[in-house]
């Protein structure tokens, strides 16, 4: 118990410290983000700035100056896209820093990126718009917009990438940690089944030769018959605990006649306070069923569904079919459980008695799903009404 309680507390421990170093790294991220954006906005203030300046001081006698102070004043920013709108009616006066195609040819380039810039106007606009507040230069009364640099976008989406990998990592680590827990599940169910199994046969053994005597005396023979088939149903008993931890072998047989079997052996040896129902079909259906173990998980089931109605009640067992699948639903008329509980039931240890282990429905369940390739699930359950248990397999 104390070692639980300390493995518990060590895994609260590590999520926490998981959760503060990623939400650490995220506001780092965040603030470093928002930091440069201001510092980018900052440039963007001073290179319009310089425009001005520069428009304002145009030596018109000059113009191979004016050539190189343009180039000097517009390509001071070499990677944030920037658009001059005219203010009036939104016409592109110039752009910069947008080339969503390339060329080899300089002078071909520029053409496809103003083709590129036209057409798209009115999207890049409100794009720009969106990422950071346009610049109104009066002077030259045109209005500039400009987007996030390259880098920006991508210390933008960090955070995201970041957090997949994170989950990524996370997901990894929780199905290793449960395929083990399955795995050491596993071999515990193996190592206790086979014990039985093991624990059964010795007293078994020693029944059987009894019986040998008992036959040679006088005694009344109607008991010896009862005697073997209670030996025969032990012997079936340690079969199946025998083959839990194996991967069975699967045969083609009828399910009619192998559910009707195990239900009449149940109802013939149970309590006249419960009613026993059945509705199953007259003609044969095939399934790949390993009789043991199915036989086993129609015990259990209608066993729990005695155990709900606290051995009084009635228990119902109906099996229909479709055209590649077989159903097999068994009610009972008991106490019922709520939906929160509808899986939590197949969970080992699970139980809602006072008295039992829980290994009963998540037994069946393994026979089902693991085994059979089939499937188990609460159909239906009422509180104080009752549940309806529905196993189904696929027919052949």
């Amino acid at each position: 118990m104390t070692l639980s309680l300390n493995r518990n507390a060590i895994r609260w421990i590590i999520i926490i410290s998981s959760f503060i170093i990623v939400s650490l790294i995220l506001w780092n991220t965040y603030t470093f983000f928002q930091y440069f954006k201001a510092e980018e906005r900052a440039k963007m203030k001073s290179w319009t700035f310089a425009y001005n300046k520069f428009y304002q001081g145009v030596n018109k006698d000059n113009p191979e100056f004016n050539e190189v102070a343009e180039f000097i004043v517009l390509d001071t920013t070499i990677t944030t896209p920037m658009l001059l709108v005219d203010a009036k009616n939104n016409d592109i006066k110039s752009h910069r820093n947008i080339t969503p195609l390339k060329a080899e040819n300089d002078s071909l380039q520029k053409i496809l990126d103003s083709s590129f810039v036209h057409q798209n106007r009115l999207k890049l606009l409100s794009k720009f718009g969106r990422e950071n507040d346009p610049f109104v230069l009066k002077n030259q009364n045109v209005v500039l917009y400009y987007g996030n640099s390259p880098l920006l976008n991508k210390l933008k989406y960090y955070p995201l990438a970041l957090l997949l990998i994170i989950l990524l990592f996370a997901a990894v680590v929780y199905f290793f940690y449960r395929s083990s827990k399955n795995a050491e599940q596993n071999k515990l169910w193996t190592g206790m089944a086979k014990e039985t199994a093991h624990q059964i046969g010795t007293p078994l053994s020693s029944l059987v030769g009894w019986t040998e005597i008992l036959k040679s005396e006088k005694i009344n023979p109607d008991y010896i018959v009862e005697i073997e088939k209670d030996i025969d149903r032990l012997q079936t008993i340690t079969d199946r605990f025998s083959k839990i931890g194996s991967l069975p072998t699967l045969k083609k047989v009828d399910i009619v006649e192998v559910t009707k079997t195990s239900y009449d052996y149940l109802k013939s040896r149970s309590s006249k306070l419960i009613t026993f129902e059945s509705t199953i079909p007259e003609q044969e259906i095939p399934v790949n069923l390993n009789t043991e173990l199915y036989s086993w998980t129609i015990e259990n089931l209608v066993k729990n569904a005695i155990d709900a109605m606290k051995g009084k009640g009635n228990v119902r067992l109906e099996l229909s079919k479709t055209e590649k699948q077989v159903f097999i639903n068994i009610s009972d008329t008991g106490k019922g459980i709520s939906k929160q509980q509808f899986t939590k039931i197949f969970e080992p240890g699970f139980t809602t008695k006072k008295r039992g282990w829980g290994l009963g429905l998540s037994l069946a369940k393994r026979i089902v799903e693991d085994y059979h390739n089939g499937k188990i699930k609460v159909l239906t359950s009422e509180i104080g009404k009752g549940t309806t248990i529905q196993i189904a397999m696929k027919q052949v």
